[in-house]
């Protein structure tokens, strides 16, 4: 297949904003790509190379794109900054330059999207000694048989932007029209998208999507989990009121402490390998030795998915640590053991979603927690199963609530007893509840060096919402990080260390990041503003908390926004 066939799918995806016509142009695009093409490459619909279980990027910075330009058209990488400042877009620049090549090189050839997948994936792979110089080698190589709009695809796809507006549930619609028919029936309809939900929800891979609705219905119904590898978790709804709680799950309700630590998806491979994710599906093995060491002796199964909630405490007064003070170890690359016996990890087992073989996630939530409590051995301050009382009491609900505040806890949980385990945020399967404190998940688009005794740090942060995909300055926020390491939390250092890779743009001492790192913020209210692109703006922001465990696509959106306001 050409790659000039992905780039006109990106062209007409990127042409309208309806979300149908976008399903449409998938569907008759999936359609050609399983009788001529290989399910993997469904990837690069989303910019990447590998299945959404997997967290790796291709891997390409900014700077190191407009490096890959220059050697590929065999311009300077100042007039690429120039062009830059004017048109926002690298990939346009790309485009441009591609463009004005004679004729006679530019068509010598036509790129094919083998060639182009296996690149971006070599690139992807590479480290060590003259990673860089290989990885420019193999643009330069690309972008040499590309014509103006791939070269265009190209450079996006590197930078992890591609700019046509597609998400999960537009792929996830246009599988479901491309191999099924259900006309005008919109139940039919809503059946088989539901199934290829699933399918996906299971599998974290939209090629293993792909082939099976190739097959039909009962290929679909086939995927099933894989220990080893990660899954997106089930999420609560909000709520505030134990009413409330109990009118979205029902009675009686399981009740569970709500801790104050990070989600951590545990699993086991029958070969006896322990593997831990994130919620963003990073995997993190090699940061907690001290919790793999933990499941291998106080978990009973050959293989198994876990969900669970790790929290941290203090090694010498045994007390339990906020979430600001563990996060630290989540991007540890170095003295990690050290780190793990400064800040040990206690793990809280809530669910069980895989055992030796079998698919628990259809199963009751009240049955899957029985199987938590057979398979886990309860071990002070390093396992244990999650704290739940079932009831109907709303007394009873909040005794529980209050104690576990005292105990330094979040809030708690409600869950349905007979729900099944669905991933994203589903209505009537959980709520949290925990005292009403004003704080937002919001993504840093941008930031300013400071100035004084904080010149050369990054010390002033421009933070967005979320809406139809797009992030929405709400503000910037310049206080709640530390200066000093020894303080608990992370600090303004340890913060530009983060961003410096993710800068896109500099003018003066402005720098515009990608969007991947999410921040916790508390603020005194919200009102409206036309300062920021939401139309709103934060009074007296504060960052309570770096979080490197949420995933982008979870912050807090417009529409929240406007509740608060």
């Amino acid at each position: 297949m050409d790659y000039s066939e992905f780039v006109d799918v990106y062209e007409s995806l990127a042409s309208t904003t309806k979300k149908l016509e976008k399903a449409t142009i998938l569907a008759l695009f999936l359609k050609k790509l399983e009788k001529k093409g290989k399910a993997e490459w469904v990837y690069l619909l989303k910019g990447k190379v590998v299945p959404d279980y997997d967290a790796r990027e291709i891997g390409i910075s900014r700077q190191l794109a407009i490096k890959a330009i220059s050697k590929g058209f065999g311009v300077s990488e100042n007039e690429i900054v120039t062009r830059l400042r004017k048109i926002g877009d690298l990939g346009e620049i790309a485009e441009e330059f591609a463009d004005k090549r004679k004729q006679g090189v530019l068509f010598s050839g036509k790129l094919k999207t083998d060639k182009v997948f296996d690149n971006l994936r070599k690139i992807m792979e590479i480290e060590g000694k003259g990673a860089v110089d290989r990885k420019l080698g193999l643009v330069s190589e690309l972008l040499g048989q590309a014509t103006g709009k791939e070269a265009k695809y190209i450079v996006r796809t590197l930078l992890s932007d591609l700019r046509v507006g597609i998400a999960d549930g537009i792929i996830r619609d246009g599988i479901a029209e491309a191999f099924f028919e259900f006309g005008e029936e919109s139940e039919k309809k809503k059946e088989i998208i539901f199934k290829v939900e699933e399918a996906y929800d299971l599998t974290g891979d939209f090629a293993e999507v792909v082939e099976a609705a190739a097959e039909g219905k009962s290929a679909l119904g086939k995927l099933k989990v894989h220990p080893g590898r990660p899954i997106n978790v089930l999420l609560p709804v909000k709520v505030t009121e134990i009413e409330e709680a109990f009118r979205i799950v029902g009675k009686p309700a399981a009740i569970e402490h709500k801790y104050d630590g990070f989600r951590m998806i545990i699993s086991k491979e029958s070969n006896g390998e322990v593997k831990l994710f994130t919620r963003r599906l990073e995997e993190v093995t090699k940061q907690f030795p001290d919790v793999v060491s933990v499941v291998s002796k106080y978990v009973k199964g050959d293989s198994f998915l876990l969900d669970s909630e790790a929290v941290g405490f203090d090694s010498e007064t045994k007390k339990y640590m906020p979430f600001q003070a563990i996060s630290q170890r989540i991007k540890r690359k170095y003295d990690i053991e050290e780190l793990a016996k400064k800040l040990p990890i206690e793990l809280n087992i809530f669910d069980v979603l895989y055992l030796d073989g079998k698919n628990l996630m259809p199963l009751e939530f009240e049955k899957r927690r029985k199987i938590v409590e057979k398979i886990v051995s309860n071990r002070k301050l390093k396992i244990r199963v999650a704290m739940q009382i079932v009831t109907d009491s709303e007394k009873k609900a909040r005794e529980f609530y209050e104690e576990a505040l005292k105990m330094g806890e979040e809030g708690v949980m409600f869950k349905n007893l007979k729900a099944s385990y669905r991933q994203g945020r589903r209505v009537g399967y959980i709520v949290k509840m925990k005292p009403e404190v004003k704080d937002l998940d919001l993504v840093i688009i941008g930031a300013e060096y400071g100035t004084g005794k904080r010149g050369g740090w990054l010390t002033s942060y421009y933070v967005a919402c979320l809406n139809d995909g797009k992030y929405l300055g709400v503000g910037k926020v310049s206080s709640g990080l530390k200066e000093i390491e020894s303080e608990e939390g992370t600090t303004y250092a340890e913060m530009t260390k983060i961003l410096k890779p993710l800068i896109e743009e500099t003018k003066g001492q402005y720098v515009k990041v990608k969007p991947s790192i999410v921040v916790s913020v508390t603020y005194q209210d919200v009102q409206k503003s036309p300062s920021y692109e939401s139309g709103f703006a934060l009074r007296f922001p504060r960052i309570t908390a770096y979080r490197p465990e949420k995933p982008v696509k979870e912050i807090t959106t417009l529409a929240e926004i406007k509740k608060e306001s």
